[in-house]
């Protein structure tokens, strides 16, 4: 082998592997692209990108077509951090919306690895772009029904008020509240008078009617936003009254007595006007260091069992000490 021979490079073997390389690359669903870190401009970019959001290969000349490219929601947080981890020297992953140029979006996770020269500086970039799009649907749809299901356990089945759980977690929420602030707060615990009368009489399939039929009720005797109507279990309801005092929760008890006679639920075996009515115990208490919802909540219900254990149909009611 002459010297000139054993200098010259392979040159159709190098053009040869540089053809494999490419077809593998712009074979793959992924898209494949290099920006020279010194022009910030793309060095080359896999000509997928066509098919996927439109933009053809040679309009990605360099880093400002990328970052106008994204969905402007996501444009300064990714774009913050791909440059400060680029900058850097680490490799790094980055998901966001890319826009199309029909205006749409698709989702992109965008793969980088940096690449150093012999001084250990930065030289380029180089990456690949998936579409996650579909992923990222799924993603969304399980959110939407990881809160649903939440939603649901909040709620009960029967009247689509909140349960018992939902006034347990709010209750301890405002009880806080109303503690950090110096506030008082309101419990209205309701029976429905001589129910198992009414679900002998006229069977329980009416007797659930007669139940969210009253809980519908309850849920208009209330004002605020953050007043809370649940069914506390049972017949029995209870409505918490954040901010409230005594004199309010008394006017509210009321309002839920009137609108129940209002409603005229038969109830045949009733000695109240033979309708359906409620007994109700009232409690309102401004919240102490040392006090517990639950020692309040065993207060308002012995106030509920003094108006059963009065006549029914009546409100009976507790100033709560702190």
């Amino acid at each position: 082998m002459t010297p000139e021979s054993s200098s010259t490079p392979d040159t159709n073997h190098l053009n040869s592997d540089d053809a494999v390389y490419r077809t593998l690359l712009e074979s793959t669903r992924a898209i494949p692209w290099k920006i020279d870190w010194a022009t910030k401009r793309f060095a080359y970019i896999g000509p997928q990108i066509e098919a996927l959001l439109g933009w053809r290969a040679d309009s990605w000349v360099g880093v400002e077509d990328w970052a106008m490219r994204m969905h402007p929601e996501d444009r300064d947080d990714v774009v913050n951090f791909c440059v400060s981890q680029s900058q850097a020297g680490v490799d790094h992953e980055a998901d966001y919306r890319a826009l199309t140029k029909d205006n749409g979006y698709v989702w992109i996770r965008d793969v980088v690895h940096v690449v150093r020269n012999g001084q250990g500086e930065v030289e380029a970039l180089v990456g690949f772009m998936f579409d996650i799009t579909e992923r990222k649907k799924t993603e969304e749809k399980l959110l939407a029904l990881q809160k649903e299901l939440e939603a649901l356990s909040f709620k009960d089945g029967l009247t689509n008020i909140a349960n018992r759980r939902q006034f347990d977690a709010s209750l301890e929420l405002e009880w806080e509240s109303a503690r950090s602030n110096g506030l008082s707060l309101s419990v209205l615990l309701l029976d429905i008078d001589f129910f198992k009368q009414y679900n002998d009489l006229y069977g329980h399939i009416q007797g659930d009617g007669c139940i969210v039929d009253i809980a519908r009720t309850l849920s208009l005797a209330v004002d605020s936003p953050r007043d809370l109507v649940a069914r506390f279990g049972g017949e029995e309801f209870v409505i918490l009254l954040p901010q409230t005092g005594l004199p309010v929760a008394l006017k509210v008890a009321e309002r839920c007595q009137r609108l129940i006679r209002k409603q005229a639920i038969a109830h045949a075996q009733s000695p109240h006007g033979q309708c359906v009515t409620v007994s109700i115990g009232v409690g309102a208490v401004a919240p102490g260091a040392h006090s517990r919802p639950s020692d309040f909540i065993e207060a308002v219900d012995r106030q509920l069992y003094a108006a059963k254990k009065n006549g029914r149909n009546r409100i009976e009611a507790v100033q709560g000490s702190a």
